[in-house]
C-alpha cells in the first residue's frame, strides 16, 4: 500500500483511499494533515464529491452544507457542498447560508469520507460538531457512494 500523501491520493480510487485511511495510524494522518499537503488532500477529497453523489438517494433534497476542517495553518478550512436539483456542487468559497454546518478535525473528516467511521457515533462523542438540520446530518453519508473499506 502506498504512503499517505497528496500524490498517492491523486492516483488512487475511492476504495483504495478508504483502505489507505483505515491502514494509516491516526498520528500519521494528523502529521500529513498538518503539513503543506493538507490543502491538496482536502481539495482532492472535495473535488471527488460530485462524482460520488447519489442523486437516486437524494430525491428532492435541497441543502447547503458547510464543512469546517479545524487545525489549518491559517485556521479552519471551510468548503461548501450544495445539493439541489439532483446534483452536487462544491466550492471553497462558502457563499450561501447553510442548512447544516459541521466542524471536525482532519483525521475525523478523512475517516468520515472514507467510510472508516460511524458519523453518528462521532457526533455523539463530540468529534463532529453540527449546527442546523441534524436530520440532514444523519443522512449526509447516505447521499454519497462511500467506499466500504
Amino acid at each position: 500500500m502506498t504512503d499517505f500523501s497528496s500524490e498517492s491520493l491523486a492516483s488512487i480510487g475511492p476504495k483504495e483511499f478508504a483502505q489507505l485511511v483505515k491502514s494509516t495510524p491516526d498520528a500519521k494522518i494528523a502529521e500529513v494533515m498538518a503539513s503543506g499537503d493538507r490543502g491538496k488532500i482536502l481539495d482532492e477529497v472535495f473535488d471527488r464529491m460530485p462524482g460520488l453523489f447519489r442523486a437516486d438517494k437524494a430525491g428532492n433534497t435541497q441543502a447547503v452544507i458547510h464543512w469546517s476542517i479545524t487545525g489549518g495553518a491559517a485556521g479552519d478550512d471551510t468548503y461548501e457542498t450544495v445539493i439541489e436539483n439532483g446534483a452536487c456542487t462544491v466550492t471553497k468559497e462558502p457563499a450561501r447560508d447553510p442548512k447544516l454546518s459541521m466542524t471536525m478535525d482532519p483525521v475525523t473528516f478523512l475517516k468520515v469520507v472514507s467510510g472508516d467511521g460511524n458519523p453518528m457515533m462521532m457526533f455523539m462523542t463530540g468529534k463532529i460538531k453540527a449546527k442546523g438540520d441534524l436530520g440532514l446530518a444523519a443522512q449526509v453519508a447516505k447521499l454519497f457512494d462511500l467506499p466500504k473499506g
